[in-house]
């Protein structure tokens, strides 16, 4: 029983680990003076060497649908480095956070899965919060960056919908994604006006590739084997709570004040549509 306990902590740890260190993201794209893609191009330049390190091998094996799942990874990447650079780091991750929202409604217009009132209630929940986030801003470049941010959480869930075909295989298709991401991104950084190297930048850049990226899906691929998908979902949320906080401190970034009641609204909303099952079966059992 002790055995147990103590694996379960181990499995939680991971994935408040892989929370928070996905969390820095914000940070390292703003202090990095490169554009986006030249970023993604660094930070899957490191992953695919630690990838490779872990696995043992640059080889891969792959089908379409984990090709699916990786193009789509490699999509939600980009999008969301470019947000980050247009727009607040907070309404950046907040937006990408919808992509559980954007599931079920792919499961209810194409699987004709039938809506509970509760999740319908939740997901226009969720999309006020998103329209707040919207119009807290109306600079056009910052709109931009909310567009490409919701992009990426359209995207997101296109990953997860890819990932979760028994079909896919989602470590060949996390390796594979950081190589198309590679390819795609690296001509740009010959072209980026902005590519300087300092002590600092690269400091970030190390960062970002190592810790943020890297050693994150290691302890993110570790803690699914332990806990639960639920629990595992509702402990990612510390991610966008703690995104903006560093940015903050580094840059003194904040979003404005609908964007702050938006963001709650939308991470409550979240939260609350990964525990619906859960407070389902305990009001069945109470009745």
């Amino acid at each position: 029983m002790k055995e147990s306990i103590s694996e379960q902590t181990k499995g939680r740890l991971c994935i408040i680990a892989t929370a928070l260190l996905w969390g820095l993201a914000g940070v390292c794209v703003k202090s990095i003076p490169w554009n986006s893609i030249s970023i993604m191009a660094s930070r899957c330049g490191i992953g695919i060497i630690m990838f490779a390190i872990l696995r043992k091998s640059f080889r891969i094996k792959f089908n379409r649908y984990t090709l699916f799942g990786a193009v789509m990874m490699s999509i939600t990447g980009i999008l969301y480095m470019m947000s980050i650079k247009l727009t607040t780091a907070a309404t950046a991750i907040v937006l990408q956070y919808t992509a559980p929202i954007f599931v079920f409604l792919y499961a209810v217009l194409f699987q004709k899965r039938k809506a509970k009132l509760t999740e319908t209630l939740i997901v226009l929940m969720v999309f006020g919060g998103c329209v707040l986030s919207f119009i807290d801003e109306l600079d056009p470049t910052k709109m931009l960056g909310n567009i490409l941010g919701l992009l990426s959480g359209v995207s997101f869930a296109a990953q997860i919908i890819g990932f979760s075909d028994k079909r896919a295989d989602s470590n060949d298709g996390m390796y594979l994604s950081n190589i198309i991401s590679f390819v795609f991104c690296v001509p740009f950084m010959f072209f980026d006006k902005n590519m300087a190297f300092s002590g600092e930048i690269l400091f970030w850049v190390l960062v970002l590739g190592i810790f943020q990226y890297g050693l994150a899906n290691i302890f993110y691929a570790k803690g699914c084997q332990i806990i639960n998908k639920i629990e595992t979902s509702l402990l990612l949320t510390i991610e966008p709570v703690f995104n903006p906080i560093p940015v903050l401190f580094v840059t003194g970034e904040l979003p404005g004040p609908l964007a702050l009641i938006g963001f709650v609204i939308v991470i409550g909303g979240v939260t609350l549509y990964g525990v619906l099952p859960v407070l389902e079966k305990k009001y069945k059992k109470i009745l």
